[in-house]
């Protein structure tokens, strides 16, 4: 009994090293971000591997989501003669949830677990402390153009996964069930709102917030060499992971339960 509570003790001690940690170097970021100069290529560079490079594997994902969705609403709405209403569902999914999620957790197994390996790499190097050195300071250099760059990219990535994913449900719809193609767009646009898209958008703006964050925070924390770089990657996944998930459930309580 002792021991548990000794380990719990040190669970909950991580738990607020880390949020603590983590706050220290959003606050730090927020700070960096508005002081002159900003190193625009920097931005461009880390906006082409979060954003340009995704698009491949977004575009898979979105697609098979779309596919995915459609074929199991229609399973159960082919027995209710209510296909037409596939469109509206389809759209509704991929805008108001899994189009942000699915895209953030893509990037996030991408893009974030690149960002801790690297930094983590630096950090074991001591190339960190060598932008020190430099006078250089490693939050503005490293930090603030991933944190751009993804806060930028990911509502982009969002946007353009929820068109890949409603064409994912079209093509079933309309070659599969037989809908018109004017039915299905024509239900699509009608179901959709723009507080829909508006939510979306925002929370994939959150999503890469966290994303940059998480991942630079277990780049600058890394110990013990090559192992522990390893280790920071993996943490970084999980936690953002977790983060997406969490924020997720909040922002959607929020807009749609508390101030519907």
């Amino acid at each position: 009994m002792r021991d548990l509570f000794i380990n719990l003790g040190q669970k909950f001690l991580a738990f607020l090293y880390f949020f603590g940690g983590l706050g220290s170097l959003v606050a730090q970021t927020f700070r960096w971000t508005f002081i002159p100069p900003l190193k625009k290529e920097r931005v461009f560079e880390q906006a082409k591997k979060a954003g340009y490079d995704s698009l491949p594997i977004v575009s898979l994902i979105a697609l098979f989501i779309g596919v995915i969705m459609a074929l199991q609403t229609a399973y159960q709405m082919q027995r209710l003669g209510s296909e037409m209403y596939i469109a509206s569902i389809v759209a509704l999914s991929m805008v108001r949830e899994l189009g942000p999620v699915i895209t953030a957790l893509v990037v996030a197994g991408r893009v974030g677990a690149a960002i801790a390996a690297e930094i983590g790499t630096m950090q074991v190097t001591e190339q960190v402390d060598a932008l020190q050195t430099l006078a250089a300071n490693p939050v503005k250099y490293l930090v603030v153009p991933r944190l751009l760059a993804l806060s930028l990219m990911l509502p982009v990535l969002t946007l353009y996964s929820n068109i890949i994913g409603i064409l994912g449900g079209y093509l079933i719809c309309v070659y599969k069930l037989g809908i018109a193609s004017s039915m299905y767009l024509q239900i699509t646009f009608d179901s959709l709102l723009f507080k829909d898209l508006f939510t979306g958008l925002l929370k994939a703006l959150f999503f890469g917030m966290i994303i940059a964050f998480v991942s630079c925070y277990e780049g600058f924390n890394v110990e013990g060499g090559a192992e522990g770089v390893g280790k920071a990657t993996t943490r970084a996944v999980v936690t953002t992971f977790i983060l997406i998930i969490a924020a997720d459930c909040i922002f959607t309580a929020f807009f749609y339960f508390i101030f519907p």
